[in-house]
This record gives structure tokens, C-alpha cells and sequence, in this order.
């Protein structure tokens, strides 16, 4: 365990001279004091690690020294070959490079590691896409991933999402396209849109903000007016750690409805699986002791009534809705409407009644 975070830690002062103590902590998910005991142990064993102090300060490695631990473990041949979606790949326009740097990289390993790496594409696919839905590339995706990559800001043509019958509307937008996120088959560029076209981390942030934007509905892209060089990219920009902030945001905010149920004991281990995922924790924080009949009140929230009553119907006697009135009277329509079907005589098969105690034979 310690050997294989030593050598991780050599190969991150390699690629990355100056980190300082505490980033190599975080990298490595240990203490400040473990990190400079390990580098007084990389010492030892002949790694000229050393550490320099100040505001420029942090670990590098003698000068021309270049660590000879770059040789892959089997278990890490197949890890990296497991590290891209094909889908993903051929939708970025890159999938003859990504085969090409598969082929160098297997010419490279040993012949047990390539066997390693070779076999987890045989055992293991990722496979992105939703159910149900057919998968379809955008035309503009190859073009805005060339973007992406040149650090190159672009000119949007942005059609807006249609509702309640309105008609639908496109808008420009300017932006600087910082990443591509895949989600569900689905994807997305996220941007730094600039009204005044300042980059972003320099001065003039307040004229802009991140903007997230649905490749399928970008019906054009070209060049941005004037923007012959690439912008000068925020290198403390994160985009996974952004994606999932904004995405936890933008979930939370379309649960505009409150409710507040009573539950029984089963309906609420039941509650999880029934309702919204971004919306169970605060459910659960919200809950109250059971009653004297072991029933628990707490408030949930959803998209809208509808989205509550599609969600709650199937919990049935295990929920009773106490607020919003309107949405409590839907659930009692329901249950005297199944009232009234399940009262009525039984029938047989083809619909004819039979009378109580008639022979059935």
C-alpha cells in the first residue's frame, strides 16, 4: 500500500514540479506529516526529491532526473483501458485516435500486462445511453469538441426548450466552451459566457457566469467575432466538481412543490424508492417522532402535484397526503373511486356476475 503511494507521489512531483505539501495530501488522501515522511523516504531510496520554501516553494525533483516507476501493474493495464467510452469516443470524432493510442500503448506492455489489458475490454462495457431512447449525435459535437480542445470560444445558435405550447425560440450566445459532460446518453457543454467577453478569472467576472448548454438543441456554431486567439482558460477550473455542483443545483430547484404526508413504518422504508433521490434526504431530516399509532409526518418535495401524485399513489395505505388541500382531495378521488370498483359483485372472466354460493364447477 505505502509502496504504491510512494511511487505515485514521485510520478506527481514529476509531472506536476512545485506541488506543495498540503496539495500532495489531498492528491493522496493522507496527512501533511505523511507526505513529508513519505518524501523523506523516496529520499532514502534514491529519489532526489527535494522541498523548497516561499510563495514559488513545494516539492520538485532534481533537475534532468526523470523517474524510471512509469511500468504498468496488470491491474492498472486494465484500468486504463477500461477509461474511455466508445460510444463517447466515436461521438468526439476520435475514435481512430483513441484506437491508434491503444495499439501504441499495447506495443509498449509486456506480454502478461497486455493480456491483462486486453481481457478487461473482453469482461467489462460501458455502455452511456439511457433505456428506451434511441441515441443521437450531434451534428454540431465534433466541431464543438475541436473548440474545447483549442481553448477556442465559439458563437452558439441556442434553441430554447418549448413549453406549454409555446413557440420555440433561438437565441446567440458567445461563449467559451470550458468542457463536454455525457450524462445519460445526453450531452452537454459547459461555458463561460462573458457579456463583455472577459475571460474568465480575470477582472470582470460580474459580467458573466457559467452557462450550461444541451448539444442537441445548439442548431449552429462558428467562430467567435473576433476571436482569432485562444481564450486564456481559468486553470482552476474543475469540471467534474463543477458539473456535479450545478447538477445537484439544478435538481433541487425543480422540486418546487411541498407536501407533507404521514406515513406508516412501511411506507416509510418504502419513501426512497418512491420519491425524487434529491429530494429523500431532507425528507427524512424533516421528520417528526412517530405518533401514538407509530405514524411519522414529514414533508417531501416534488416537480409539481402531478409528479407527487405519480410518485405517492403506489405507496397506498402506507401514506396519507395532508397538505397541499388540492392534491389531498386527488389522492381521496382515487381512493373512492377504487372504493366504488372494488365493491361492486365480482365477475367472472367473461364478465358475467355470479351470485354468492353458486356452484362454480
Amino acid at each position: 500500500m505505502r509502496a504504491a503511494r510512494l511511487i505515485r507521489m514521485a510520478l506527481l512531483i514529476q509531472s506536476s514540479p512545485g506541488l506543495t505539501a498540503a496539495a500532495l495530501a489531498r492528491e493522496l488522501d493522507v496527512s501533511e506529516r505523511t507526505v513529508i515522511r513519505d518524501a523523506q523516504a523516496l529520499q532514502e531510496a534514491g529519489v532526489p526529491v527535494r522541498s523548497e520554501r516561499g510563495r514559488v516553494g513545494g516539492y520538485f525533483l532534481a533537475q534532468g532526473y526523470r523517474t524510471r516507476l512509469t511500468h504498468l501493474h496488470p491491474s492498472e493495464a486494465e484500468t486504463l483501458f477500461l477509461s474511455g467510452l466508445p460510444a463517447a469516443l466515436r461521438d468526439l470524432g476520435l475514435a481512430d485516435a483513441a484506437d491508434t493510442a491503444r495499439l501504441k500503448l499495447s506495443a509498449t506492455l509486456l506480454p502478461t500486462v497486455r493480456a491483462a489489458a486486453e481481457s478487461s475490454v473482453r469482461r467489462f462495457h460501458l455502455d452511456a445511453p439511457a433505456w428506451f431512447r434511441e441515441p443521437v449525435t450531434p451534428e454540431v459535437l465534433p466541431e464543438l469538441a475541436r473548440a474545447v480542445w483549442a481553448d477556442r470560444a465559439v458563437e452558439l445558435t441556442y434553441t430554447r426548450p418549448v413549453e406549454d405550447g409555446a413557440v420555440s425560440t433561438s437565441v446567440v450566445r458567445v461563449v467559451e466552451p470550458y468542457g463536454l459532460v455525457l450524462k445519460a446518453g445526453t450531452w452537454y457543454a459547459v461555458t463561460w459566457y462573458a457579456v463583455a467577453r472577459v475571460p474568465c478569472g480575470q477582472d470582470g467576472d460580474d459580467d458573466g457566469d457559467w452557462r450550461t448548454y444541451r448539444v442537441d438543441r445548439i442548431a449552429a456554431i462558428g467562430p467567435a467575432p473576433g476571436a482569432d486567439q485562444a481564450f486564456e482558460r481559468d486553470a482552476s477550473f474543475d469540471l467534474a466538481a463543477h458539473w456535479e455542483e450545478r447538477s445537484a443545483a439544478f435538481t433541487r430547484a425543480l422540486l418546487r412543490t411541498t407536501v407533507t404526508v404521514r406515513l406508516t413504518s412501511h411506507g416509510l422504508r418504502r419513501l426512497p424508492a418512491a420519491v425524487d433521490r434529491a429530494a429523500i434526504e431532507d425528507a427524512l431530516a424533516s421528520a417528526g417522532a412517530p405518533d401514538s399509532a407509530g405514524l411519522v409526518t414529514l414533508t417531501v418535495r416534488a416537480e409539481s402535484e402531478d409528479v407527487a401524485f405519480g410518485q405517492l399513489a403506489p405507496l397506498g395505505a402506507d401514506v396519507e397526503v395532508l397538505a397541499p388541500a388540492s392534491l389531498r382531495a386527488r389522492f381521496r378521488e382515487r381512493a373512492v373511486a377504487l372504493a366504488a370498483l372494488y365493491e361492486t359483485r365480482p365477475t367472472s372472466p367473461q364478465g358475467e356476475s355470479r351470485a354468492e354460493g353458486e356452484d362454480q364447477r
